[in-house]
């Protein structure tokens, strides 16, 4: 009995083991792989719809244009990817990590990201839509000209990011973090760019934005 236990364990050890391997384009809609590690691989325009991959890893990987719709990506690496025109469609995003990845193109829709670490991350000309960000860190990311119009951010850092020109409109903004390096103009220049008419924000996010001079004119705070 034991003999078939080890044998099952080393059996799941190999087939969640893809390193350095050329899977382009293949067919992972739908499989389990826990701790699964895709590390140094070309994925690109693979499929893993529907997919389980909590704990995965796809460090130095080619996830260009890769679909992970609906897929779970649980405490998984993404971090210093390329994931250019890659779809996360209500896509399972918690504790992920995207530090210093590339996102052109990249399409977030219906998802819910919580705890995800997007630090130093390039997201222009990427699309967000009908999402909630829950203890999302953008920290030192550049976020220029993007559009989070009616959606959702709680507890959320801002910190340092690049936001020219990003607009919140119809925006729920809530104990969120808006701070730029105190020896920088720049950050400051570019809060005064961003449009946040019609949002909705607590006191607190409210009287930080007011200090670095945004135009909450149209602005609603929550007393």
């Amino acid at each position: 009995m034991n003999q078939t236990k080890t044998s099952n364990s080393q059996e799941r050890q190999v087939v969640t083991n893809f390193n350095a391997s050329n899977l382009a384009k293949s067919d992972f809609a739908g499989v389990t792989a826990h701790n699964g590690q895709f590390k140094s691989s070309s994925l690109s325009g693979s499929d893993f719809s529907g997919a389980d991959l909590t704990g995965s890893s796809f460090k130095s990987s080619d996830v260009h244009g890769t679909h992970f719709d609906g897929t779970n990506l649980t405490d998984c690496n993404l971090s210093t990817l390329d994931l250019a025109h890659a779809s996360f469609n209500k896509t399972v995003l918690v504790r992920t990590d995207f530090s210093k990845s590339r996102f052109a193109g990249a399409k977030f829709l219906d998802a819910k990201l919580t705890d995800v670490n997007l630090t130093m991350t390039d997201l222009r000309n990427t699309i967000f839509e009908n999402c909630m960000f829950d203890g999302v860190d953008f920290t030192n990311s550049d976020l220029t000209g993007l559009v989070f119009d009616g959606q959702t951010f709680i507890g959320v850092k801002f910190d340092k990011a690049g936001l020219n020109g990003v607009s919140f409109k119809g925006a729920v903004i809530k104990n969120s973090s808006f701070q730029g390096s105190l020896l920088s103009k720049k950050y400051y220049r570019a809060i005064k760019t961003v449009c946040f008419d019609g949002a909705t924000m607590d006191k607190l996010t409210y009287a930080a934005l007011k200090g670095l001079e945004a135009d909450l004119s149209k602005v609603t705070v929550i007393y």
